[in-house]
Order: C-alpha cells, then structure tokens, then sequence
C-alpha cells in the first residue's frame, strides 16, 4: 500500500459516504477492518470505495481533520463520490459529495487556464503574444522580454511573492481591475521564461485579460463557457456565494475541535477562489478528459496542449528536463503515468485534483481542516495519491535509469545553500528567510547529495544522479534539476513550477544570524544596563558621569531605543503578515522610522567612544562604547542587506 498505510490506524473501519442528503446524530461506530489487496486491482467502485473507506477516516481523525469530500472517475464515468466526516462539527452535519461544497483554492487556476484557452481556441488570445495587447492599463516589467500568455500560465513570467491582501474579510467587495492594476505591484525579479516562480498575481493578469478580452466579467465567462459545458451547476468564482450556493458551504476549521474560521474572500480571485462540490469536480475532470454531458468544453487537440509540457529549454535550460508545468497543470508522481494536476491551499481549506489522461482517469480530494500539524493536509492528500497510483496503476518494475558517472563531481559543485525563488526578495519580508527559509545541500561519498530540508519533502531527502544535472529522490520520484552556467549551479528546479537559488553570501545565515542576534543581545543588555544604572549609582553613592559629552550619550540612547523598537516592530509585522493579516502602510513606515534613527545612531556612538578615549574614562567605558557602536553597526548592516529601510514598505 506504500506512503497510505502510514496514514491507516490499525482497526479503522469504513466511514458513512454520506447519502444524498446530509444527516445529523453521532458519528458511525468504526467497522471491521477493510482488508487491503496487493496493488496491480482493477479500479471498480466496489473496490475504490472499500479502499476509501479503509483509508481516509483514520487519516481524519489521526491528523484532526473535521471532513473530506472525494470523486473518482475512470472511463468517462464518475466512478464514486464520497463524503467523510462533518462539515459542520457543531451541528453534526455530515459532508455530503453532491450537495456540500469546498473551496478549491488554488485548482482555481485550473479554471482559469481553460477560460483562457476557450479565447485562445477562438482566435482572440495568443499564447506567445505580449500581454500588454491584452491589457488596458501598462504593466510594470524590469526586463527587455516582454510577458506572455505562457508565462503567465507556467509561473515564468518573473514575478516576485506577495502577502498583501492574500486573504480579505468575508463580504469584502473585490474589483479585479483594482487587484491588477494596483499602485503598488510585485517587481518583476526574473526574466520571463527563465525561472519557475509560483505567481497568484500572475493568474490574477490571467483571469483579468479573459474579462477585458470577452467584454464579460471573468467570473460570469468561467460560468457559462467552463461550468456549463462541464455540467457543473454548483459551482461559482463569486465571492460571497450566491445566496442558492451560501447555506451548502462546509465550515472551515483549523482542527476539527476549534471554532470554525469565518468565510475567506480571496484578493487574486481568478488564482484561487472556486467553490465546487466533489460530483462537480469529478464533471470538471470527465471534460478535461475529454467527456462532457453538454456542449465540448474544448477540442481534443486543445484539452491535449494542456496537458504538454509549456516550457522551453531554450530559456530554462536543464531546469526543463525535470517535470514541468503545462497550461495550467502540474507534472506529477512517477513519470510512467503522465500524470497532472494541481493542488490548493486556504488557510482551512485543502484539496488536490489529478488527472492521468492515459488511463482515462481522475482522482479529487478536499479536506475542510488543517490539522493538528502544518504538514497534516499535505501529508494527506500526497500519500492518499500516491497509493490510489501505487494499487490500481503500479509500477511495471525497477527503474530504468543508472546512476550517472559525474555524479559525484557534480554532486561536490551543487554543495551548498539555497534559497525559494518565490519570496519578497525586495521587501522587508525577506527578513524572515534567514530563518525558515534555506535549502542545505551536502555532497555524500557516493555521489548522492542530500538536500536538508527537501524541497517537497519538508524533511532531509536523498537524491541520486540519473542524468547530467537531473537528480532524482532515492527510492521516490521527486526531482531536483540544476541549471549550470560556468562551473556554478544557477538554479535548482523542482515541483514544475518552483526554483531554488543560491543564497547571496551576505543573505546566509550563517553571516546574518551571528551579526545580527550578538548585536540585539548587545543592545538589549545595554538598554539594561542604563535603566539600572541610576538605581545602581544612587544606592552605592557613585559619582555621576561627567557632563562632557551627554548628548552624545544622550543620542546614542535615543538610537539604540529605537533600534530595538524597531526590531520587535519588525518581528511582530512580519508574524501578522505570514498569518495572512494586513499591516497598515502607516504603520510600516513608523517602524521603518524608528531603524532609520536607529542607524542614525551609529554617529552619536562613534562620537561617544571618541570621547571616552579622549578624556581617558577607562578601559570599561572604552569597551561598553565600542560594543554599542559595534552593535548598532551590525544592526544598520542587517537592516540594509534584509531591506528594512527600503524605500517601499509593500509585501
């Protein structure tokens, strides 16, 4: 059974696939034990639904997980729809596959990359035409390439991360235009086609040219020219829901034992803001395979371009040779299948929707929880695909692949650390890579390289060299791809749409830490020291200090105050902003303030420690005065090389 078992508690039994309409009272007493046949089954509905049931109840209640809705088909049927657990924890109300809906998160851009491939299909869209026909406002770029419809689509047209406004309050009225065509737009970073960056702002530009192209609203194209061939009649991008669609919404919790979160109004709608049920999704797939109960969803030839890979390795190199995104798709699993999909993540909801057009199948899934860990969903849904493909779609037999002779020569060139190129590299947000963020890759005698964390695998993952510069996961079949230009690795590539790059020497962690935590335990103790220094002074009568040189002093306080001011500032903006709460710009730009004079305070503290050898204080006063002029720099060091006194304060 693979990865799934480690998701199965001994003893569960099958869950209630709810019925056609949704029922209250307790939840079902667990069945016997749903006996788990070797892989290579037939896929029958009878065997996929025992499957099902044997798996995903535990797994909900293992990881704390409230519900989960799931479609299979296979041979243009839907195969089976099954809800499990509540989608109202409260009222008991169990999820029902046809009648309770989900949010789809980001399989939103799916439905995007269909609308745009209609408009294709009729001539009114090109792919490899600069966006900026398209549009009707001037899109900010920083380099010659112009942007395309394809980069757009396959995450390359070079735009940096974003945090503002992700998430909105329920009822927040969004505009699409106003999201778009901001004042304040991520910079591009990269030149288009180069390097797979992962955009929702770049969708956002995709949904926004289908409504200015059609002369509809982007949320009233995708209803008539993608729901309704696919025959999906409860489903809708509208934020809030239409008042039919409104009372069927699952609740959306954290942990199944938390209050549930209020309605997430998503900003980049067209990226991620579909609401569906599982027997429309499993509608969705039949017509990107190539079935629909009403008029055809796209030609045969246009459903197969999107699932073809969509870039070049004329402008990403090697990164090419590894999987890749399509026209809205992502490569995945083992390479023999031909799989594609795409997954999505609120902060309560979380699905993922594959195709394997060869077989003529599709698999969805949509959790209504987190769980109890950051990883819980993840895990979930990852290996609950990988033994849906592992039992009814094994694998033929051992690789065909061996391991390549510059292995380890190239696995001593790839040492080293690594940073996401999805990131705010320009803002203040950057701060927070240092901690979180890097990719260690270590050189094994053998030729391997371990890559610490794995880039999908959030935990230390062996690779080994089966081509020049394509490296696969020992025993897995995840990729890492390097991009070499003149002895050096460029870039890594990996989950088709993400990029690794080599940490700036001066952004490591290894500089930053040390500099940055030695020079705030400074500044602290200092702050310290000062506030008790009277007390100290007065109760064992110390003479006070001399008045020569107290406004240096007096300045030099002021700037080691709001240095560390700044600091918990800084600390605390970017704590609200990684949980999808927005800072107001005023706000920003007072702690960016506060650093300012904290680094102004490096001239007063020079000019104290000059006085103090001046009028010869004493080896103590020369020390303290030389610590605070040595932290204050390091801070200003810090504060400059991680953006903090940029001279935007957008994230």
């Amino acid at each position: 059974m693979g990865a799934i078992a480690l998701l199965v508690i001994s003893g569960a039994g099958p869950a209630s696939a709810s019925a056609s309409e949704s029922e209250s009272g307790p939840a079902p007493a667990p069945g016997p034990p749903i006996p788990h046949p070797e892989p290579g089954e037939p896929l029958t509905e009878e065997d996929v639904n025992a499957w099902l049931d044997g798996q995903i109840p535990a797994a909900l209640e293992d990881a704390g997980i409230a519900g989960a809705s799931v479609s299979v088909v296979h041979d243009g049927e839907i195969l089976t729809s099954r809800g499990y657990g509540y989608s109202d924890v409260e009222e008991r109300e169990k999820v029902d596959p046809d009648e309770t809906l989900f949010r789809m998160a980001s399989i939103s851009k799916t439905f995007t990359a269909t609308a745009v491939m209609k408009l294709v299909e009729e001539g009114q869209i090109d792919l490899d035409t600069d966006v900026n026909e398209y549009l009707d406002f001037p899109m900010e770029t920083s380099f010659d390439e112009p942007v395309t419809m394809r980069h757009l689509l396959t995450h390359t047209a070079g735009f940096e991360e974003e945090y503002r406004n992700v998430i909105l309050p329920p009822d927040t009225d969004v505009e699409l235009r106003d999201v778009v065509a901001t004042e304040d737009p991520p910079e591009q970073v990269y030149e288009p086609g180069t390097t797979p960056s992962y955009s929702n702002h770049g969708y956002a530009l995709a949904g926004y040219i289908v409504e200015n192209v059609s002369g509809m609203s982007f949320e009233e194209y995708v209803a008539q020219n993608v729901f309704e061939p696919a025959g999906m009649d409860s489903s809708t991008f509208e934020q809030p829901l239409p008042e039919e669609l409104e009372s069927r919404l699952s609740k959306g919790y954290a942990t199944a034992d938390q209050a549930p979160s209020p309605f997430e109004t998503v900003n980049d709608f067209p990226a991620g803001a579909v609401t569906s049920s599982a027997t429309d999704m499993g509608r969705y797939m039949l017509a990107h395979l190539g079935h629909t109960q009403n008029s055809e969803l796209l030609q045969p030839d246009t459903l197969s371009l999107m699932k073809e890979p969509a870039t070049s390795s004329d402008t990403l190199g090697t990164l090419a040779e590894g999987p890749q995104m399509t026209l809205g798709f992502f490569q995945e699993g083992r390479s023999d299948l031909g799989m594609v999909g795409h997954g999505g993540d609120t902060m309560v909801f979380h699905s993922q929707m594959n195709l394997l057009p060869e077989q003529d199948t599709g698999f969805f899934i949509s959790l209504n929880s987190s769980g109890h860990q950051a990883t819980d969903s993840l895990n979930l849904r990852s290996s609950l695909m990988e033994g849906f493909t592992s039992r009814y779609f094994p694998a033929s037999g051992e690789k065909d692949t061996e391991v390549e002779p510059t292995a380890a020569e190239h696995a001593a060139v790839a040492e080293g650390t690594y940073v996401s190129a999805r990131r705010p590299g320009s803002t203040f947000m950057s701060a927070s890579e240092p901690l979180d963020s890097e990719m260690q890759i270590t050189a094994r005698e053998d030729g391997t390289i371990v890559a610490n964390p794995g880039p999908e695998t959030f935990h230390p993952t062996e690779y080994e060299e089966i081509a020049p510069w394509v490296w696969r996961e020992v025993d897995g079949h995840r990729m890492l791809t390097m991009r070499v230009v003149d002895g050096e690795v460029e870039a890594i590539g990996y989950a088709s749409a993400f990029t690794m790059l080599p940490v700036e020497p001066e952004r490591h962690s290894s500089v930053v830490l040390p500099i940055f935590v030695s020079s705030l335990v400074v500044l602290i103790v200092t702050l310290i020291s000062w506030l008790v220094g009277p007390i100290v002074r007065r109760t064992l009568s110390l003479p006070k200090r001399a008045p020569e040189g107290r406004w240096a002093r007096v300045l030099t306080r002021v700037g080691v105050g709001s240095a560390v001011l700044a600091l918990a500032g800084w600390t605390s903006a970017i704590l609200m902003i990684s949980g999808l709460t927005d800072v107001p710009t005023v706000l920003l730009r007072m702690i960016q303030a506060l650093q300012v004079v904290g680094i102004l305070g490096v001239i007063p503290a020079a000019v104290a420690l000059f006085n103090d050898i001046r009028h010869r204080t004493g080896w103590k006063r020369y020390v303290g005065s030389a610590l605070v002029l040595l932290a204050l720099l390091g801070i200003a060091w810090c504060a400059v090389v991680l953006n903090l006194v940029a001279d935007t304060v957008s994230y």
